[in-house]
């Protein structure tokens, strides 16, 4: 009954703004939430071995991240290989730092520390159990592997993404997994359940208690490691952006690139704007559940619709395909985490949904209305003129180099808007 209702809603009504939902909720929420979380987690950790016995005043910690963040965006504006140099320097940074944490772990069980560890104290309960807290806590615990679809995004910029993107994402997520797995047992070796629940940076705790004067490597990695995770995430959601202004979601200046950089710098500029508005919201967890439940929704309902297209249309090409047993494995977990989280935290959930739902009259407005007033276009063509020459950018080159691609292939790379077109003034607005 589930997957035919969603079938109903999402396959079946074509005026249904379903994809630019998504886009709409990910523009308000989910990647400026993402990247504020991330930033602060930065300012955090580097300001805390300032602030030892007590916690950075939220005003350095807010204006530090927004410091970040306009570092980054100013490096992602300049060169898509600044961008991706830093991301592999410190990747590498996250992984060696890690991997301390993991070794100390390794010793500290060798030494017999391991109290946490053992069954009859690691299932003790601290307070009365709640199947709501424990579908927020795997909700906010997510969080942590939130980055598995973020490739997806910048596949146009991968070779052979059809072979390359599945092999990247087989060999990151058990690596991603094993690391964090094993970092935690390794906290846990050195603190208690409580210590790390009032610990407002787990690693810095961590490094104190054993690695006595060199205990500064903690912070220093961990913000290394959060810094290399804003930019990634700031180079992947630009690129959304700059997709769904392609597709007339977005307003049109959105998807032009800078004449000689090829930067998307528009979309960088969109993005860190938004992110900075995010950031007066510095309550981290709040932000963590916003992102969590609304990504989770949306990830189920495209897990369904995969299911209900595979059952439609059996026969079209799918240049990557799964068996059905792991979107079904994965429906079951998603239904388990909303419900639950849901009864838990319904005004916070409730507030998710509620700004996703004010897509709605900005899609008939923006997107579907086509005969908009001429006073209206003229003005969003003054607007999109003065960010082009305030951003140096244009629109890109879209060439074809393979002919024997298939008409649905085709169909699928080209924009729903084309700029210059009559349908265009409506549709990018």
């Amino acid at each position: 009954m589930g997957l035919y209702l969603l079938n109903c809603l999402f396959l079946r009504l074509p005026l249904f703004p379903h994809r630019f939902l998504r886009l709409w909720i990910a523009v308000l929420v989910i990647y400026p939430t993402n990247q504020a979380v991330i930033a602060l987690t930065f300012s955090n950790y580097v300001l805390q071995p300032l602030f030892p016995t007590c916690f950075a005043p939220e005003s350095g910690l807010r204006l530090l991240a927004a410091v970040c963040l306009l570092l980054l965006t100013w490096v992602n504006c300049a060169s898509v290989r600044w961008a991706t140099r830093v991301q592999d320097i410190f990747t590498a940074g996250k992984l060696l730092a890690l991997g301390l944490i993991i070794i100390m772990g390794i010793v500290q069980i060798c030494k017999g520390e391991y109290f946490w560890l053992e069954p009859k104290n690691a299932f003790e309960n601290f307070q009365e159990p709640d199947i709501g807290l424990i579908a927020l806590a795997f909700l906010q615990g997510s969080f942590a592997y939130g980055g598995w679809n973020f490739l997806n995004y910048v596949t146009e910029e991968l070779v052979n993404p059809y072979k390359n993107l599945p092999r990247a994402i087989f060999i990151s997520i058990p690596l991603v997994t094993f690391v964090y797995v094993f970092a935690n047992i390794a906290y846990v070796t050195a603190m208690s359940p409580q210590e790390l629940l009032a610990s407002n940076a787990v690693a810095v705790t961590f490094g104190e208690k054993l690695l006595g004067v060199m205990a500064w490597i903690m912070p220093i990695s961990v913000a290394l490691s959060t810094f290399g995770g804003v930019n990634g995430s700031l180079f992947t959601s630009s690129r959304l952006f700059f997709a769904g202004a392609r597709e007339g979601h977005l307003p049109s200046v959105l998807a032009m690139i800078h004449i000689k950089r090829c930067t998307p710098i528009p979309a960088l500029l969109f993005t860190c704007l938004s992110t900075l508005l995010m950031l007066v919201t510095s309550d981290m967890y709040t932000l963590i559940n916003y992102v969590g439940f609304i990504n989770y929704l949306f990830y189920g309902v495209t897990v369904a619709g995969q299911i209900v297209l595979r059952w439609k249309k059996p026969d079209i090409i799918r240049p990557i395909k799964v068996n059905l047993i792991f979107p079904v494995i994965y429906l079951l977990f998603w239904a388990f985490l909303l419900v639950f989280s849901l009864w838990s935290e319904p005004v916070v959930c409730g507030i998710g949904l509620a700004i996703m739902l004010t897509g709605v009259p900005v899609y008939f407005l923006g997107v579907h209305w086509q005969n908009k007033p001429q006073c209206f276009n003229n003005f969003v063509d003054a607007m999109t003129r003065a960010g082009q020459k305030l951003c140096v950018v244009v629109y890109p080159q879209m060439d074809s180099k393979d002919e024997d691609v298939s008409e649905e292939t085709k169909e699928q790379s080209t924009p729903i808007y084309k700029p210059g077109s009559g349908a265009g003034d409506g549709a990018h607005a």
